[in-house]
């Protein structure tokens, strides 16, 4: 019984090796193994790194670019309502809801743009 495990066995200690012997070339033939100043420093587009690695940007940067998506994002569930919607206004019954229901959508979105701009989250001056 146990040599029908014996092919398991094998796969493992040959994955095992495999795993092993790489980690191992990768030592001797890697970066390490030719260690030198100059090619450890990082290479900043042929200018030398001197400074900060990053500069600090305003929160407004962020602020807007959260605005940007999330109102994209409304936009992008108008798109599938707009093609649809000649098949709404066949259903007369329907149809009127279908434009009441994106009418208050759109309302929304235009009282949280309204809210945006008197809170002066688009402001960059300030």
């Amino acid at each position: 019984m146990l040599s029908d495990y014996f092919p398991v066995l094998m796969q493992v200690l040959v994955a095992a090796g495999f795993a092993a012997s790489m980690l191992i070339m990768s030592v001797i033939f890697g970066k390490r193994a030719r260690r030198d100043g100059v090619k450890d420093v990082p290479y900043e587009c042929g200018m030398l790194p001197i400074g900060d690695g990053a500069p600090r940007f305003s929160v407004k940067f962020y602020l807007v670019a959260m605005l940007f998506v999330i109102f994209d994002i409304e936009v992008v569930f108008m798109y599938p309502w707009a093609v649809q919607y000649s098949d709404f206004m066949q259903d007369k019954a329907h149809g009127g809801m279908a434009l009441l229901s994106m009418a208050g959508f759109a309302g929304i979105l235009g009282v949280a743009y309204i809210y945006v701009l008197k809170k002066g989250a688009l402001n960059w001056k300030t």
